[in-house]
């Protein structure tokens, strides 16, 4: 039996050639809550510890809406199938934004801010509205930025400085990040007895997956040692690939960028005989810079991604391809992410054992790697002819830009979303958009969630359907 279909009325046949109001069961909801300080639970007492500062702002009186109701939430899944024999349990996260009653003190408060990991459009936007968002909403003077990532916890006071709104009035104007940043550094004893020491009382880590994994152990060693001290995490990937959330920062302004890379290179292959544009692009794990970009140009004759395998040479092969579309066009032009095709390239014993300093296996360069091939193949196979190939590699460019318009708003969002939590008495989460409402997540389920390309999903329909590129599938048989 269809649960959509409409329903008949009292023994009336229903009239479907019209709207009509189907009544249907859902399955049950599960509350996928974030922690909570000790203080916070301490309490027997539902009254609260401060009313928001943000109802007695001289110039904004927040409405009666503006205040987030205690048994607000968003679903994981905007769309469900109602025709299972065996729904799955509804998934539910807390909705983020700005409580009536706080559970902390922002009088009390001191915030240290940190950025780690690789560059990203955004991370000044974020840091900006962190700084101006304590200030301006709740009163907090004690603002600290930590430089050099997370082992700025542990360095000397020249690594903390005071944040004040009037220094970071322009900070979304500018790429990078002020506080510096590095990679690795994590000694957890040191970082936790450095916040102590130094009286931090909320800390705001921003990175990608391995940083959201560091402020993990942080907020389990807070919780050991029973500290009452709070800390978030802001997902910053440029790839794109943490999951749950819809997309982290950086990503939009990364894919518009890439459009500018890949106009040079389609310019390039046009302009050369037998002319190949070779654009590469980030996505060690996933490619979703590589697809979107695709996607908005119209240019892309073949899109090769970590979450599809390609081969080279035979039946269906990339050669084939590029040569058939040569021959049509007079050029091609080839994005491929830095993960695809790491399978395909010769590795030493200690290339498949080196590790960066976050801990990942250090990729080969896959664009001069196929850049070369493509060469050594239209040598072999058209010794006659002439043929050009021109590589572009944006991808510090792309890293080192300021966020876009999209992204800086974004990014406006996370930081106040990320603020109203710890004023809130929560910890150990990540604010995020699900299915476009911002929501509070456990650190620990971001932490190992992925985000790869789903193939099997329309978008790389589309890509598919824009490049008319192979599946690679006869020459893999």
């Amino acid at each position: 039996m269809d649960p959509t279909a409409p329903n008949s009325g009292g023994g009336a046949a229903a009239d479907a050639t019209g709207p009509t109001n189907t009544t249907v069961t859902l399955p049950p909801l599960t509350l996928r809550d974030v922690p909570r300080l000790p203080s916070a639970l301490a309490s027997p007492s539902p009254s609260p510890v401060v009313p928001n500062p943000i109802s007695r702002h001289p110039y904004f009186h927040p409405p009666s809406t503006f205040y987030i109701s205690p048994g607000d939430v968003s679903l994981r899944h905007a769309f469900f199938d109602l025709a299972s024999a065996s729904p799955s349990p509804l998934l539910a996260y807390r909705r983020a934004g700005p409580r009536g009653d706080l559970a902390v003190d922002p009088a009390r408060a001191r915030a240290a801010l940190v950025t780690c990991g690789g560059l990203c459009p955004g991370l000044n936007t974020v840091l900006r509205e962190l700084v101006v968002g304590l200030h301006e909403l709740y009163g907090v003077r004690d603002v600290f930025g930590v430089a050099a990532g997370y082992r700025g916890f542990y360095g000397g006071d020249e690594d903390h400085v005071r944040l004040e709104p009037a220094a970071a009035d322009d900070w979304h104007k500018k790429g990078g990040t002020v506080l510096k940043t590095t990679r690795g550094g994590f000694d957890l004893g040191k970082i936790v007895d450095g916040i102590v020491s130094r009286g931090y009382t909320q800390v705001y880590a921003i990175g990608g997956d391995g940083t959201m994994r560091g402020a993990v152990a942080i907020f389990q060693e807070f919780k050991r040692r029973g500290l009452n001290i709070s800390i978030t995490g802001i997902p910053k990937t440029v790839d794109n690939d943490i999951g749950i959330i819809d997309r982290s920062f950086g990503f939009q302004t990364a894919v518009e960028i890439a459009q500018q890379a890949i106009d040079a290179a389609h310019v390039e292959a046009v302009s050369a005989v037998n002319g190949i544009g070779l654009v590469k692009l980030m996505g060690r794990s996933t490619g979703h810079i590589a697809l979107h970009a695709t996607l908005s140009s119209r240019d892309v004759d073949c899109c090769l991604i970590p979450e599809v395998d390609f081969c080279l040479e035979g039946k269906g092969g990339l050669f084939e391809f590029l040569y058939e579309r040569i021959k049509k066009k007079g050029h091609a032009v080839v994005v491929v992410a830095e993960g695809a095709g790491q399978e395909l390239i010769h590795r030493t014993d200690d290339q498949k054992r080196e590790q960066d300093e976050s801990g990942n296996i250090v990729f080969l360069d896959v664009g001069p790697w196929l850049k070369s091939e493509l060469g050594r193949w239209w040598k072999r196979e058209h010794p006659d002819e002439l043929f050009t190939v021109k590589y572009i590699d944006p991808t510090y460019m792309i890293r080192a830009v300021p966020a876009n318009a999209t992204d800086n708003l974004y990014c406006t969002l996370l930081a106040h979303s990320a603020i109203h939590g710890i004023m809130a008495g929560f910890t150990g989460f990540v604010p995020g958009p699900i299915n476009g409402t911002y929501s509070y997540i456990p650190l620990e389920d971001i932490a190992v969630a992925k985000n790869p390309v789903d193939v099997n999903d329309h978008k790389w329909a589309w890509v598919r359907s824009v490049t008319n590129q192979p599946d690679f599938l006869m020459s893999q048989a």
